[in-house]
């Protein structure tokens, strides 16, 4: 079921936005992987076997990904995914990229929760200790031609009301997604803006580790 034909890494350094250079630059890294999409031109009403057979995919490309930002998991501090369908298929399958892609992340930096709970609907649990990804990933999703755009949120790992990790990077693989294809997306950050000043629950004081505050 599952046909990959291309796979597109990216990682930037942000040094400045027109303010005083950063003593550490904030590095941003995207992984997409292009796929057939094996409901295109059709409607079929069972896709949940696809999520699972996604799983394996995520945890390489999360692996992939942090290999290319050349940073230990230790230094990842914000995280999102998302996904472009193509315009032989639905939104729905780009959602069915919720738990492969975002607890291969998860699981990669650390979160100790229960997936096949979470993916049948039940509650989430961790361990309730800090670094371990306790954030929702954030996601978004559309369906669009060859070429098309998409802005991939990012949240701090370990609570979503982190304001100097609100961001948001760029995705776009030329050529991608034809029309019975899906362009699956991972993103990951080191780190806040690299001017971020707008106030706010700062990382460091980060309390509760029930994800979002």
């Amino acid at each position: 079921m599952l046909e990959v034909r291309r796979i597109l890494i990216r990682v930037e350094d942000i040094h400045h936005e027109f303010g005083p250079v950063a003593a550490t630059p904030q590095r941003r890294g995207t992984v997409a992987v292009v796929i057939t999409n094996p409901f295109a031109g059709r409607y079929e009403p069972e896709i949940l076997p696809f999520m699972d057979a996604l799983n394996p995919l995520g945890l390489d490309l999360a692996q992939r990904l942090q290999a290319a930002m050349r940073v230990p998991v230790t230094s990842i501090e914000s995280y999102g995914k998302g996904a472009i369908v193509g315009a032989g298929g639905e939104i729905e399958h780009g959602a069915l990229w919720h738990v492969p892609g975002g607890y291969a992340m998860r699981e990669l930096l650390g979160w100790k929760g229960d997936r096949d709970a979470y993916r049948k609907g039940g509650v989430q649990t961790t361990t309730g200790q800090p670094g371990n990804a306790l954030a929702i990933v954030p996601s978004t999703k559309k369906v669009g031609p060859p070429g098309a755009t998409l802005d991939v949120p990012l949240t701090h790992i370990n609570a979503s009301y982190v304001r100097s990790h609100f961001d948001a990077i760029e995705v776009r693989v030329p050529g991608a997604p034809r029309a019975d294809e899906i362009v699956y997306v991972l993103a990951m950050s080191t780190g806040a803006r690299v001017h971020a000043r707008v106030g706010g629950l700062a990382a460091s004081a980060i309390a509760k580790w029930d994800g979002l505050r």
